[in-house]
């Protein structure tokens, strides 16, 4: 060691001062490398659970009393709509004994059904509809019936005709809404279980009643929601042999399936869907709503976005007031309104078919047909409610609200993402507009996102062409077939 004092002991010092303050510096920096990998860790580890987080359920029972001790007859019944004709000379009776009431001057569609187009509808009803060939049309396809959970679940299910020997067509689970049923889907069911294109796929497709609505049996006790008819149908599919399968649903079939998405994540492959109302809002969303109309490329809007979200108050906020009515019935005294819709058959009519006059075009409120035969035949919009009227499932069909709403806003399943590749079809006219960046907050894994050139809420029904060209071009996607 210098002696002290001298320059060289300076210089030592100097030296052992440095390496320390090195040291400490090299301490501090493995430190906060530490803190940062530790919190790095806790984050990857957050996001990785919340990523892989699925909904829970649990079994359920919606017969009659209390479940049997034995096992569930799981057994698979062919189904046959039928008719008679003493429903029939029931139904012309209550027709024929309806009390008209006039509608207000110049007032069209904008405070409800036209008593005077009404009185078309019911004129053609009770002259010239033939229910017993529409019961025909139904029957054209096969129908069954099963028992899940105490209570009968029917379902259509249409295997591809041409298939070679020892394939199979490509599994597809499609449900529908309301005031909508199983009959969406015919205008749709050729076109995708026989396609023309030999390049598209050829779909083994299955379209189940919802519980409480057409044929399916109605639950007899209270709480049946959106996560139980996932539930049901997943039970349903595997009672079918599927192991894993695709997916489509608009109207509450949208929830319907994202809820059997969250479910069991691997069995659905893929989701498409044509209706997706934001849960809740992000700040994502939060905003696009305050700066897209003024950025609108910052946040991808495209022309109709912007036509359709602002400005917001009258765009979103008073449209959704002006056709959301109903709603508010159904999700607190479906039974009251539903009684009196399940004793009048022109009552029924008046209320199922308004809304596939607005929930088509808003702008059909202005017109006095409200523009029902511009997309669908008379045939078509009646053996619709017909389905209600026969099988006097309007009232549960109406409970589906109550039993969803009641549970409040903030479900779990509006919590949880889903990562199952979703593919979404922007209808022009659907009844809530729902960007691709909203679409996004909720399907993280958006394979395809379609602007469609036209069609409403019952896209299916009123454009079934369309709709099957995105079903097949979604699912090419994800099989990795190339469109030729």
């Amino acid at each position: 060691m210098a002696p002290e004092g001298t320059e060289a002991a300076r210089v030592q010092n100097y030296h052992c001062t440095v390496c320390s303050c090195n040291k400490t510096g090299l301490g501090d920096m493995i430190a906060e490398v530490l803190v940062a990998l530790v919190l790095g860790a806790v984050i990857y580890v957050l996001l990785l659970k919340s990523r892989r987080e699925v909904l829970k359920t649990e079994d359920g029972w919606w017969g009659m009393g209390v479940p049997p001790e034995t096992e569930e007859d799981d057994s698979i019944h062919p189904f046959k709509v039928e008719t008679s004709s003493e429903e029939i000379e029931d139904l012309y009776r209550r027709m024929d004994h309806t009390r008209s009431f006039p509608s207000l001057e110049d007032s069209q569609f904008n405070y409800g059904f036209n008593s005077t187009y009404l009185q078309k509808i019911v004129s053609y009803w009770r002259n010239e509809f033939d229910w017993k060939k529409q019961v025909e049309k139904l029957n054209r396809y096969p129908h069954f019936k099963t028992k899940i959970e105490g209570i009968d679940v029917h379902y259509v299910h249409v295997r591809p005709p041409n298939l070679p020997e020892g394939t199979s067509g490509v599994p597809l689970l499609m449900v529908h809404g309301w005031p909508g049923s199983f009959y969406e889907f015919y205008g749709m069911l050729p076109l995708l279980t026989e396609p023309d294109n030999p390049d598209d796929f050829a779909f083994e497709v299955i379209c189940p009643s919802i519980p409480g609505y057409g044929f399916s049996e109605a639950p007899h006790k209270k709480g049946f929601d959106s996560v139980c008819a996932a539930r049901v149908f997943h039970k349903l599919m595997k009672r079918l042999g599927f192991t894993q399968f695709y997916a489509h649903g608009g109207d509450w079939g949208w929830l319907i399936t994202t809820n059997m998405a969250q479910l069991e994540p691997k069995t659905v492959k893929g989701l498409h869907v044509n209706f997706a109302p934001p849960s809740k809002p992000g700040l994502s969303m939060i905003m696009s709503l305050l700066l897209g109309r003024r950025f609108p490329k910052l946040f991808g809007f495209m022309e109709h976005d912007l036509k359709r979200i602002f400005p917001f108050m009258q765009k979103v906020m008073v449209e959704s007031l002006r056709e959301s009515g109903y709603m508010h019935i159904q999700a607190t005294k479906p039974d009251t309104a539903g009684r009196g819709l399940n004793d009048s058959p022109v009552g029924l009519a008046a209320y199922i078919l308004e809304k596939f006059s607005t929930w088509t075009n808003p702008e059909f409120r202005n017109l006095e047909d409200g523009g029902l035969e511009r997309n669908f035949s008379l045939d078509d919009l009646l053996t619709n409610v017909m389905i209600y009227w026969t099988t006097g499932s309007i009232i549960s069909s109406m409970r589906f609200y109550k039993e969803n709403f009641s549970k409040g806003l903030n479900q779990k399943h509006e919590q949880i993402p889903v990562y199952v590749p979703t593919g979404f079809a922007s209808f022009p006219n659907e009844l809530m507009h729902t960007p691709k960046l909203w679409v996004k907050q909720k399907y993280r894994k958006l394979k395809s996102f379609s602007p469609m050139a036209r069609g409403g809420h019952f896209a299916a029904m009123e454009e079934p062409q369309l709709m099957a060209e995105d079903i097949q071009n979604f699912i090419k996607k994800l099989e990795k077939r190339k469109k030729k």
